[in-house]
């Protein structure tokens, strides 16, 4: 695990703890490098005083196109609290398309309900422990998470019901004193409304990655770039990006 910034492993005194009572004014933000998270960090950059960047590199095929993502959308933020954890044992687990080379990565297919093979098991669950380790040592109070759940790709760790049970896990799992709410702004949102809301906090969305299987030019034909480019369609905006 390794920070960009040496201010990631800042821990607060008291004094310094107690200005994050009432009025949450540090936040941490999970931030993948894809449309979901740049607009909820745009939201979360307007309901707090600072942010504290959050990426995960754990072995996926894009982890170099998404931290690039990850480090341009924090230098627009103007967020120097960054911490970029990287965790190679979801990789080695394997069982997703995303970190597993023999497993390839499905075409598109927006009218399956089944979980497809992008799923990365319980991933959501890892992330969700290191925002909350680090914003108990950092004390904020808010960790927000760009889940999106009605106009996604099935994954059951983007469900509210999931993320109602995390907060639940942080309330016993952490020390008395630790106050840590999980939020998830866009999780109600379909992709074309989270476009509509990023252009109205202006959040750059030509900074962001979504493709599951490119570096260069996304492919354009994985779930993920389909999800994003229906949404930008329906937004009635051109995406940003370029495709191959």
């Amino acid at each position: 695990m390794g920070g960009t910034d040496e201010k990631a492993f800042e821990t607060l005194d008291n004094e310094e703890a107690g200005q994050y009572g009432e009025g949450a004014s540090l936040a941490v933000c999970l931030v993948s490098g894809g449309m979901d998270s740049c607009v909820t960090a745009a939201i979360a950059a307007a309901e707090n005083d600072e942010l504290a960047f959050l990426h995960v590199s754990y072995g996926q095929r894009t982890e170099a196109r998404e931290r690039r993502a990850f480090e341009e959308l924090a230098d627009h933020f103007g967020v120097a609290r960054r911490l970029v954890a990287a965790i190679d044992y979801l990789a080695r687990i394997g069982g997703s398309s995303l970190t597993d080379a023999k497993i390839p990565v499905a075409k598109a297919d927006l009218a399956s309900r089944e979980v497809p093979t992008s799923y990365v098991p319980f991933r959501n669950a890892h992330l969700l422990a290191i925002a909350t380790s680090w914003a108990e040592v950092t004390a904020a109070r808010r960790i927000y998470v760009g889940a999106v759940a009605e106009d996604s790709s099935g994954y059951p760790d983007c469900r509210p019901e999931f993320y109602a049970a995390f907060a639940r896990v942080i309330e016993v799992g952490t020390r008395p004193l630790t106050r840590v709410e999980i939020k998830t702004p866009v999780i109600g949102l379909r992709k074309a409304d989270i476009i509509r809301r990023g252009m109205e906090l202006r959040a750059p969305l030509g900074l962001t990655w979504s493709c599951y299987r490119a570096e260069e030019r996304a492919c354009g034909r994985c779930d993920s770039c389909a999800l994003r480019l229906r949404a930008f369609r329906e937004a009635g905006v051109p995406d940003p990006i370029l495709y191959a």
